[in-house]
């Protein structure tokens, strides 16, 4: 079944997390804090990896993507919120809408791809790390990062150009605190069940294609760490991946509960998106850094560089000393 836009809607109210005023404050406070250390921790960490050279490998080329796509998941969402909490119309225009359901999954589908990517390359690190430079050298690296955005693209265009189809005439309220598929497909005033299963196939074929790619690659890292005989070999080996394993876990388990059913309107939805919009995107630096010591080393030795003369360092140090100048209140 084939639809046009023959919409009558041109702007849609969001209902927000709450409508009790005293409940809107406190909720005010608690994201734009959230959304700051979500900018502050992520940015420490693309400074890091950018400025230590003990940083130039492939993990950490990775995991600065990571903190890049976090910043603007996040960024998607985070400040409509914060700005309709206090506004008396909390609208936002259709074609904004589609903006953002767009840039969402954008970010979250490049977000899945990386996450992937991230898990071969602890595979190869483990399962053969006589090749592991050979294999992830920086060209190859490059094209897999590029693959993953282009893998998104065409996920989020799907995603969006099917949501756009769909004609509204009312009611414009979405229960929700963003625009997204789910929210809008209810509101839809036609027979979506053809785009409904379409939607669900796309995010299904993503992510089965990840969770088969990530399931063979920590079969064999397990395999490969169980037959280490040392225990702190074990322990090591088993630690390089740990981290990784809880932000796939945190990113993952509300994408799937959100997106591989029909559009139902269940009350636990905007509590499951809070956990993959805002808390996953902080989680993720805090993780990272508190169980790599390399990551932490490296913050360190750039935060003691900050007692040397700027004026002693090149422009694109000083502009990095100077972002950890402005992100080390919100690190302490």
């Amino acid at each position: 079944m084939e639809f046009t836009n023959l919409s009558s809607v041109t702007e849609f109210t969001l209902s927000g997390l709450s409508h009790s005023h005293e409940f809107q404050v406190v909720f005010f406070i608690v994201f734009l804090v959230l959304y700051v250390m979500t900018l502050s921790g992520n940015l420490t960490i693309m400074t890091a990896v950018h400025m230590d050279s003990h940083l130039a490998s492939p993990m950490y080329f990775f995991l600065s993507n990571l903190s890049f796509l976090d910043m603007c998941y996040s960024t998607v969402t985070i400040p409509k919120m914060l700005i309709n909490i206090f506004s008396e119309k909390k609208t936002i225009s259709f074609n904004q809408c589609i903006s953002q359901l767009f840039f969402l999954h954008l970010f979250g589908g490049t977000e899945c791809f990386l996450l992937t990517v991230m898990a071969y390359d602890r595979y190869v690190a483990i399962c053969n790390p006589l090749r592991y430079h050979i294999v992830m050298n920086h060209r190859f690296c490059f094209w897999l990062v590029a693959l993953c955005w282009l893998a998104g693209f065409l996920h989020s265009f799907t995603q969006a150009f099917l949501t756009y189809q769909l004609p509204f005439c009312g009611p414009n309220k979405i229960n929700h605190f963003f625009c997204d598929v789910h929210p809008l497909a209810i509101l839809a005033c036609a027979d979506t069940f053809f785009i409904d299963m379409f939607i669900i196939a796309n995010s299904g074929m993503i992510s089965l294609t990840c969770f088969v790619i990530l399931l063979f690659s920590y079969l064999g890292i397990i395999t490969t760490i169980l037959k280490i005989h040392s225990s702190e070999g074990r322990r090591k080996a088993f630690s390089t991946c740990a981290s990784h394993i809880l932000v796939v876990t945190f990113f993952f388990g509300p994408c799937v509960f959100i997106y591989l059913r029909p559009p139902v309107n269940y009350s636990a939805d905007k509590l499951v998106s809070v956990l993959y919009t805002v808390l996953t995107p902080l989680l993720n630096p805090i993780i990272y850094t508190l169980r790599n010591q390399e990551v932490k080393n490296a913050i360190r030795t750039i935060i003691s560089a900050l007692s040397r003369p700027i004026a002693t360092m090149d422009s694109e140090k000083t502009y990095w000393i100077s972002m950890i100048c402005f992100l080390r209140p919100f690190s302490q």
